[in-house]
């Protein structure tokens, strides 16, 4: 969601490279070196609005991360957050392919041989690798992500349009 390279690849989409309007694989490209920080940051961010539209469209899934949870009832969070997990589910599952980092059942003994980006070392951590512990979360990694090509001019900070019902 975060990625330059992505966010480089959803911009020459956006600027007409494309041949068509329909959702398309990304390949992630190298972030070029001269490219400056600020438009690589931009370009992420728009990758990420747009993922974040989508998980609203699909879910609610802002409606309900802004609305004050305090005055409900836990049963009635729940089944909001029942609503809300499927929706989003069913977004994510649309428009990435996410596979676990570690294949082994969360909770099996792991002993890694040397520290790895892909495993988050916690509790008592100190010395040096091997490192002995339980696995007590997988990982997650996309391994692919496709989001709709954009048409015509569009504010990405627009997540969701206020609705004004008529009588």
């Amino acid at each position: 969601m975060f990625d330059g390279r992505y966010a480089a690849r959803v911009l020459q989409l956006q600027g007409g490279q494309a041949s068509s309007a329909a959702a398309q694989p990304v390949e992630l490209p190298k972030q070029s070196v001269d490219e400056p920080e600020t438009q690589a940051a931009s370009r992420s961010n728009e990758a990420a609005l747009q993922l974040l539209t989508l998980l609203q469209r699909e879910g609610r899934f802002v409606d309900f991360v802004q609305q004050d949870l305090a005055s409900f009832a836990d049963a009635d969070i729940g089944a909001a957050a029942r609503v809300v997990h499927e929706g989003c589910r069913r977004a994510l599952r649309s428009h990435a392919k996410v596979v676990s980092v570690r294949s082994e059942a969360e909770g099996s003994p792991l002993t890694l041989e040397r520290a790895s980006e892909d495993v988050k070392l916690v509790g008592n951590v100190a010395g040096s690798a091997p490192f002995r512990g339980v696995l007590r979360h997988k990982g997650w990694r996309v391994e692919e992500l496709t989001l709709p090509t954009v048409v015509g001019t569009h504010d990405s900070r627009l997540v969701a349009p206020a609705e004004l019902e008529l009588p």
